[in-house]
Formats: C-alpha cells, sequence, structure tokens
C-alpha cells in the first residue's frame, strides 16, 4: 500500500516522540532519538533543536506525573534544586537563540557525542551512585548487635548541633556545590539537552541519601522545569515548527506514561543500544 510522504514523516515523527517520551521518563536521552530523526528528514538543526524542546515539554511532565508518587517528602529539596534547574535554563536557551546559527551547527556533532559517550558509561554511573547509596544506608543503620537505648538521643529542650543539623540538611536537599552543578547541567538543557537526564542522575546520586527511584523523580522534575522555561523562551522569540511540536508531544505523553508504568521492566541494554545507534547515525550524517 502506497503511503504518502508527509504522512509518512509524520507517523516517524510521531513514533520518535513515543519512543523519547519513554526513554526520557526511565532513561532521560530522548532527545537523542527525536533530534536526529528531525535531521534526517531535512530539518534545519536550530528549527530542529527548538521544535524538539517544545514537543517534548508535555512528555516530561507526564513522565513527572507518572513517579509522583516518588515525588512526596521532596518539596524542600524540588524548591532549592529547581530554581538551579530554571536559572541554567533560561541561560541555556538564550545562548541558544543568541549565538550564531553557526556556532550551533558546529558545536552540535560535539554536544552528541558527549551524550553518547554519557549513556553508555550511564550503566557503570548507575552501578557506582547505587554502591554508594547502600553505602550511605549501612553507615546510617545502628549495628546489628546494638539495642534502641544505645542510639544516642538528644535530651528534650536540647539544641541539635549545628555540624550535624547542616549535614543532614545537605544530605536532605543538597548543598552549595550541588545547586551549582544542577545550574551547569540547566545550561546544557536549555542549549542542546540529551542526556541531561543521566547527568542529572549522576549528580543527584553523588550528592543526595535517598533511593535512585526517588533521585529519579526529582531528575524528571529538573529536566521538566529547564525543557519547560526554555520552550516558553524559544515559543516567545523565534519560530516553532507547530506539526513537529505537535506529534512529538502527542507521541512523548504517550511514552512518559508507558515510561512510568513499564519502562522500569524493559531491558535498559536495549533502550542503550537503540540511543546509541541513532546518536551514532546522526553524527555520521552531520559529519559527512
Amino acid at each position: 500500500m502506497f503511503v504518502p510522504h508527509d504522512l509518512l514523516n509524520a507517523l516517524v515523527i510521531f513514533a520518535a516522540g513515543l519512543a523519547a517520551g519513554t526513554i526520557n521518563t526511565v532513561v532521560g536521552s530522548g532527545t537523542l532519538i527525536t533530534f536526529p530523526t528531525l535531521l534526517a528528514l531535512g530539518y534545519p538543526p536550530v528549527l530542529a533543536n527548538v521544535s524538539n524542546n517544545v514537543g517534548l515539554v508535555p512528555g516530561v511532565a507526564s513522565g513527572v506525573y507518572g513517579y509522583r508518587s516518588e515525588l512526596g517528602g521532596q518539596r524542600r529539596r524540588l524548591i532549592r534544586l529547581g530554581s538551579a534547574s530554571m536559572c541554567g535554563g533560561l541561560v541555556g536557551a538564550i545562548l541558544l537563540l543568541t549565538l550564531p546559527q553557526s556556532a550551533f551547527k558546529d558545536i552540535v556533532p560535539a554536544l552528541i557525542g558527549l551524550a553518547v559517550v554519557m549513556v553508555v558509561i550511564q550503566p557503570r554511573l548507575a552501578k557506582w551512585v547505587a554502591e554508594r547509596q547502600r553505602a550511605r544506608a549501612a553507615l546510617a543503620a545502628p549495628d546489628h548487635g546494638a539495642t534502641v537505648s544505645a542510639v544516642p538521643t538528644v535530651p528534650a529542650g536540647s539544641a541539635v548541633p549545628a555540624g550535624s543539623a547542616a549535614s543532614a540538611a545537605e544530605e536532605a536537599i543538597g548543598g552549595p556545590v550541588l545547586w551549582v552543578l544542577v545550574f551547569l547541567a540547566g545550561i546544557y538543557g536549555g542549549y542542546f539537552g540529551a542526556a541531561q537526564g543521566v547527568l542529572l542522575i549522576g549528580m543527584l546520586g553523588i550528592a543526595l541519601n535517598d533511593s535512585l527511584q526517588r533521585i529519579n523523580a526529582t531528575k524528571n522534575v529538573l529536566a521538566g522545569l529547564v525543557n519547560g522555561l526554555a520552550a516558553v523562551v524559544f515559543i516567545l522569540a523565534t519560530h516553532i515548527d507547530w506539526g513537529v511540536a505537535g506529534l512529538i508531544a502527542a507521541g512523548s505523553i504517550i511514552g512518559g506514561q508507558i515510561g512510568a508504568r513499564i519502562g522500569r521492566r524493559l531491558p535498559p541494554w536495549g533502550l542503550r543500544v537503540v540511543i546509541v545507534c541513532v546518536g551514532v547515525a546522526a553524527l555520521v550524517k552531520l559529519l559527512a
């Protein structure tokens, strides 16, 4: 059966959005699916980037909703780190619009290469983060032979030592170093954003004493803030291909729910192989 060219392109873009929405929720590298797809279909790099960013925002929001139960008790953390993400995302979006398009074309191969490398090393990074989390949990737990009375208590009316309180706060919401790192990740996300989620997972997993599922939920919110703010800037300041953005949005909304519900059961190596193959194909096209 003959399929019209425009319809075929629309189906390809929708499918790329579906895959990106799923991957963004689970791993965080969906742009490495949609952006190269748009390049392959002939869209200019900057137009492809801004339209892709706008289109993926609803999918990220869908993934955040899917992980809403893991967000409980994270209000202070999200406010603090969210401010870093929003500031960084604004800077990154402005850089994309103010720097010459030729600069973006020149730097995109390096950014895609960096994103592919981060996706490749993500399993090792995740393993290291998980080991660090287990070590922290072991240190925090009382000795097996200790009794409840052996655990130090603070007498009523006594103040908690300032150093202990500050350390606990940093483990709960992150210190100034983490804020700066999240800000820098936001700049990257606002400018391009592929594998922003991998960066965030690594940073948050190292700095915060929490489960990986809750950290992943935090990552989804922070990436969503970056993408959302950058999308507002792009909508107000530049041209968007709304047909492309709409197709990616429709696919990514569905993909966000798939990622939140069944994505954890998908083989991570399978997702990773797809991302790396698409990223390498994009590099070959850009450098040819």
